[in-house]
């Protein structure tokens, strides 16, 4: 039996994971909660450990794992398309038949994931070579810096770049120093999605 804080505690956990991804520290708990001392938080996320209700890797400092989340998840792969140039109506055709299994803390508890394989030469744009899977979390916000499919809407076409917003327009930077940035008017381009993982086989 838990008491009525580590009741709020643990669902405290639950929203902080759900909304950013990854479980909070020591001290955002504390501040979250308004508890007086990081002790306090410890005694109690030791008594949710004693429940089974969560687990705790050792001088991690996001370190707790919800143990009723699965230790793997699975995520919908696209359906086969080019990889320089992926069209508009792929980044909505999941294959239902098609999933890849990967650990929870591989992909920090997001949600909307879909994974895309690289298939069809090179992505020049994102240096990412055939056989490469981007995990992708379906969004239509960016913050600056992040590597995000983006549709260009008067080519129709879609690239993986990097995304930054200044000076009234949007810059789309290549991880390919060889390439040049996109410019256009934020209205010119659309976030369809956000990279949080790329797996690569090395041989």
């Amino acid at each position: 039996m838990i008491s009525a804080i580590q009741r709020e505690m643990l669902a405290f956990i639950e929203d902080f994971v759900a909304k950013h991804g990854y479980p909070p520290t020591h001290e955002e708990i504390r501040v979250g909660l308004d508890i007086s001392t990081k002790s306090l938080v410890n005694y109690h996320l030791a008594a949710l450990q004693d429940a089974q209700l969560l687990s705790r890797a050792p001088n991690t400092p996001r370190g707790l794992r919800l143990t009723h989340h699965p230790a793997t998840v699975q995520v919908p792969v696209l359906r086969q398309i080019e990889a320089s140039d992926p069209p508009e109506s792929a980044l909505t055709e999941l294959d239902p038949q098609d999933v890849i299994e990967l650990t929870y803390g591989l992909v920090l508890g997001g949600k909307n994931l879909y994974a895309y394989k690289v298939r069809n030469g090179l992505m020049l744009d994102a240096l990412l070579h055939e056989g490469d899977i981007l995990i992708i979390q379906a969004q239509t916000q960016a913050q600056n810096g992040e590597l995000v499919a983006a549709r260009l809407v008067q080519q129709g076409r879609t690239t993986f770049r990097r995304y930054f917003r200044e000076n009234g327009h949007v810059r789309l930077e290549p991880d390919n120093p060889m390439m040049k940035a996109i410019i256009v008017k934020p209205e010119a381009v659309e976030v369809k999605g956000k990279v949080v993982a790329v797996i690569r086989h090395v041989e």
